[in-house]
Order: structure tokens, then sequence, then C-alpha cells
């Protein structure tokens, strides 16, 4: 092969490289964006959690409340952030909905909103925050729960009761003897039941 073969076709090889680096620089891969990559790895179950989460700032409260039970079912965990915020809703409806929802999903960010509703000025929801923290066996809340065993509603006494005996921690003792002298059978009943649940806790 002659030296000029030779040279020829080392040239022809640099400018093939030369124009695949050129092509390269003018044309760069195409490259998925953060929201094109988001909306393709969500899946519908995940879309439907974002749009019922959404619908907890409807402006209707019946879809706020709606939308709270729903999330309920799938218990998802996405959706807390946006159920601790309807827990504040101006609606005891929704609040009360927004901590089943909580309770059912079990997502330990939400006991603190739970906690909180201990002190909300609904009766139901009180109640109901004290059957969540109680399903939820949150033993940092017993000192909370004890004196909704003296609450002014019989139904609050009688699931604050309930909630110590699912808790187990022998501080609700000194409470559920209390309420054995309560004026309500229910609320008395309920106190026999914390007893022996707490009592057996110490065994």
């Amino acid at each position: 092969m002659s030296p000029l073969t030779v040279f020829l076709r080392a040239l022809s090889k640099s400018s093939a490289v030369c124009l695949g680096v050129a092509l390269a620089v003018v044309q760069p891969p195409f490259e998925i964006g953060p929201s094109r990559q988001a909306t393709a790895q969500q899946s519908p179950s995940e879309a439907a959690v974002d749009g019922l989460a959404a619908a907890l700032s409807d402006t209707d409260p019946g879809v706020r409340r709606q939308a709270a039970a729903a999330l309920a079912r799938l218990r998802s965990p996405r959706a807390v952030p946006a159920l601790v915020g309807a827990t504040k809703d101006d609606q005891p409806d929704v609040r009360l909905h927004a901590i089943h929802a909580l309770r059912q999903i079990g997502d330990p960010q939400g006991l603190p909103a739970i906690t909180a509703a201990l002190a909300d000025p609904d009766a139901r929801v009180r109640g109901g925050a004290a059957i969540a923290l109680g399903e939820m066996g949150d033993r940092t809340a017993v000192e909370l729960l004890v004196p909704l065993a003296r609450d002014s509603e019989v139904q609050v006494r009688r699931q604050a009761l309930h909630a110590l005996a699912r808790i187990g921690d022998p501080r609700a003792l000194p409470a559920a003897t209390a309420a054995l002298k309560d004026e309500d059978a229910g609320v008395r009943r309920a106190a026999v039941h914390a007893l022996a649940a707490l009592t057996d806790q110490e065994r």
C-alpha cells in the first residue's frame, strides 16, 4: 500500500470522527425534564390520590368530606400532608373524616394532628381523635387522653376510656378507677373494661 493511500485513509477516518463530535455538540441527546419524568412515573392510582388530596381544599364542604372519606378507603401515605391540613377545616364533619382517614392510613406523621384534635371544640372530633390514638397505640398521648375521661360529653368519656384500654399504659389506672363512679352506666362499663386491660398490662 502506497504512502499516499495510507494518508488518505487516515484523513477519511479523522474527518468522520470530527463530524460525529460536531453532530453531538449541535444535537445533544434528548433529555426528559423533571416535570415529564414525574408525569411518566406517576401511576393512575397515585394520580387519583393526588386528585382527592387536592379536593380537600374544595370550596364545597361536602366535596371535602367525601374526599377525606375516599382517602380513608385508599389508605395511601401520599395523602397524609393534605389530611393533616384538613384536620383544621372549619367544618367539624370534614375534620372528623380527616382524622378517620389518618387513623386508617396509620402513618406516624399524622399523630401530631390527631393529638391536637383532642382539644377540638366539637365533641365528635375529640372522641374520634381519642379512638384514633387508641387504635394507633400512641403512648405519648396518654397524658392528654386522661383528662378526656372526665369530659363534659358522655360519648367522649367512653371513647377516651376505650382508647386508654387499647394503649394499655398503667398511667391511666387512676383515671379509669375514678370513672367507676361516673353517672353514666356506659362510662362505668368502659372503666371496668379499661381497668381489666390496664391491670393485665402490669402483670
